[in-house]
This record gives structure tokens, C-alpha cells and sequence, in this order.
């Protein structure tokens, strides 16, 4: 790989009386696509300034490679940043935009050439390069953004909120080029986002940021299956959240009391003991939903009845709001998965039966 390790060591941040960032510790390896994710206000992209040399932090280091950055300006670290709002010269054409940091450096004109001409391929520019900012569209302006910081070669990009400006459907496609460059590059890249969706489609992992804090580093699979606190279980993707005690364990499975459904079956790796009160979460496409009654119910299996409030039909899915019969609400989302697929024709107010697996449902905190 050649891009840089990048290690945030207890770094800490404030503006005024308002805490930014909370002794923030975090290892990136060599070419990873690594998300910083949270909501508006959690510190993520304070921390992506400080990574680029824009803010300093009153505690802790920055390592690139095992050097601490933090006493070098911006533009002697091998870093460049991508900024939301492009920060492109109206004046100049693609090709000088993406020139501009040669230029500077006095770079002789064949470079110039060879290097512009190379990156404007790379992000499918070089029919644009004489047209100005106000010719091209969203997307194309944003890769003439990431063709412009990736020319001087940095082992690190970091990209605050680069497809925020982007219609919905742009969005998902620059996406996806998004993606296709850094794996054509194999350098390290550093993407702050607020939107669940796109951490989970392109990152290898992901920090779960909130309140100036990382409650949670893991791969997409790790944050989403197994959250680790309550803040990320509802975050990312829709979840069903509730709190009960535990009556009992056996190895990873533990039965708990709770108030809205009686006994429930969940999983843990190492579940605390009985008495412990806990939260737990189910995804709302774990659970299967239909109009009889299962034939057979082995153990740890959880079945409850109840009433359909509301059906919402979306095309590829169906989300159902049931009330149990406890006077609890269970999120269900079907997948219609092929033209066939219509299941049971499941209506407001008919009576259903929810089943799911223990290996399905989560311990996510322990209560104090």
C-alpha cells in the first residue's frame, strides 16, 4: 500500500465551554477506507481539521507513519483535504484548477501535462479540461475537487462531507467512483459523513462518533450486527430497542424478563449474569411476520402475536408497525425479493405471528 498509517492518540478539542472532542483515540491503516460517522455537531470533521493541520487539538498526537504531524503546517504534511462546497476557481479551467498546486511549485510544463492529464483520466475529465466550474455539474465539479488534491500525491485524502451538495442518485453514483478511485490509488482515505448509508456501502470500517466521542470502531458488518451501545444500535439503520433483566444464561444465549414482551431469547459473546439489567436490539428484517401461526417452535426462537397498525408499501420492501399483545411495537421489514415474492397478503388490522431467533437479537449495554 502507499498510503500512510494515520493514528489519533488521546487527542482532545474545545471551543470555549464546548467540548469538541473527548480524548479520541483511533488506529487507520495503510489504504483503508475509513469512515469518521456521526450526527451534525459529534467532532468528526474537527477531527478531520486537525488530521489536516486546520485546528490544533490541547492534547494528544497525530501519527502518520509513526510521526507525530501536529507540530507541522498543512501543506508540508502528506495530506490533502476535499472540501463539500469544492472550493473551485471560478476563473480558471478544469485543467488549471487541477494544475494549480504545480503551478505554484514552479513545475516544469511537460509535468504539468503528463500529471493533470493522468488525473483528469482518472476521474473521467479529460473531455472537460478546458470548460470552467459553471460549465460542469454537481459531480463533475467534485472530481475535479479530488482530481486537484490527489495531483500533488498525498499518501492520505481526507473528505469532509464531499457528496452532502449531490442530489440523492448522484450521490450514490459519485459513490461509486468514489470507491473505484481508491482502489485504483490504494491510498489511505478519511471520510466524514453523517450519512449511515454511504459509511456503510464503501468503508472498510467505520468510527461511530457522537458527543465528541468514538463509542464504536468495526467493520460495516460489525457496527450494524453487533452495535455496541444504544446510540449506535438506533444510528445505523432501523432497529427495534428495548431494555429487560437477565433471568438466565446458557453459554452465548440469555433469557430476559421484560416489561413489553415477557420472555426473551438474545445473544451475546460473553452475556453478564443473571440480574443484570441490559439493554437489546433486533433488526426489523430479522423478523419474519406471517398470518398462522409457526408449525414448530424450537428453542430460542421468539414468537409473539399481535395486530398490524401500519403497513408501508415501498416497492422492494414492506415495513409493518405491529402491536403485540403486550401493547408493545415491533418494527417488521419483508423484502420482496423476485416478481413472485407477494407473501401473505398481510393488511391493517390483520392478527400476525413475529418470530426470530435468539442468534438474531442483541445485548447492546449493560444499565447502571
Amino acid at each position: 500500500m502507499i498510503g500512510s498509517d494515520v493514528v489519533i492518540e488521546h487527542v482532545g478539542k474545545s471551543f470555549g465551554a464546548f467540548r469538541a472532542l473527548d480524548d479520541v483515540s483511533i488506529g487507520i491503516g495503510k489504504g483503508e477506507f475509513f469512515s469518521l460517522l456521526g450526527p451534525s455537531g459529534c467532532g468528526k470533521t474537527t477531527l478531520l481539521r486537525i488530521i489536516a493541520g486546520f485546528e490544533q487539538p490541547e492534547s494528544g498526537a497525530v501519527l502518520l507513519d509513526g510521526v507525530n504531524v501536529l507540530p507541522e503546517p498543512p501543506n508540508t504534511r502528506r495530506v490533502n483535504t476535499v472540501f463539500q462546497n469544492y472550493a473551485l476557481f471560478p476563473h480558471l479551467s478544469v485543467f488549471e484548477n487541477v494544475a494549480f498546486s504545480l503551478r505554484l511549485a514552479k513545475a516544469p510544463d511537460a509535468t504539468v501535462r503528463d500529471r493533470v492529464g493522468h488525473y483528469l483520466r482518472l476521474v473521467e475529465l479529460e473531455a472537460h479540461a478546458d470548460k470552467k466550474p459553471a460549465q460542469l455539474s454537481g459531480g463533475q465539479k467534485q472530481r475535479v475537487a479530488i482530481a486537484r488534491a490527489l495531483i500533488n500525491e498525498p499518501s492520505v485524502l481526507l473528505l469532509d462531507e464531499p457528496l452532502s451538495a449531490l442530489d440523492a442518485k448522484l450521490r450514490q453514483h459519485m459513490l461509486i467512483e468514489l470507491d473505484a478511485i481508491h482502489d485504483k490509488i490504494g491510498i489511505t482515505f478519511i471520510y466524514v459523513t453523517h450519512d449511515q448509508q454511504e459509511a456503510l456501502s464503501v468503508s472498510d470500517r467505520i468510527a461511530v462518533m457522537n458527543g465528541g466521542q468514538v463509542l464504536q470502531v468495526g467493520t460495516p458488518q460489525e457496527i450494524y450486527e453487533a452495535p455496541a451501545t444504544d446510540f449506535v444500535a438506533k444510528f445505523i439503520g432501523e432497529t427495534n430497542l428495548y431494555e429487560g433483566t437477565i433471568r438466565s444464561v446458557s453459554g452465548q444465549m440469555a433469557e430476559l424478563d421484560t416489561a413489553e414482551f415477557g420472555t426473551v431469547y438474545v445473544t451475546d459473546d460473553d452475556p453478564p449474569p443473571a440480574g443484570t439489567r441490559v439493554s437489546w436490539t433486533v433488526r426489523p428484517e430479522k423478523i419474519r411476520i406471517d398470518l398462522e401461526r409457526p408449525s414448530s417452535v424450537r428453542g430460542g426462537l421468539n414468537l409473539l402475536s399481535g395486530l398490524v397498525d401500519e403497513p408501508i408499501y415501498s416497492g422492494f420492501q414492506t415495513k409493518f408497525y405491529v402491536r403485540t399483545d403486550q401493547g408493545a411495537t415491533l418494527k417488521v421489514i419483508k423484502q420482496h425479493a423476485d416478481w413472485s415474492d407477494e407473501g401473505p397478503r398481510i393488511r391493517w388490522k390483520d392478527s400476525v405471528w413475529l418470530s426470530y431467533s435468539a442468534e438474531d437479537a442483541f445485548l447492546v449495554e449493560v444499565k447502571r
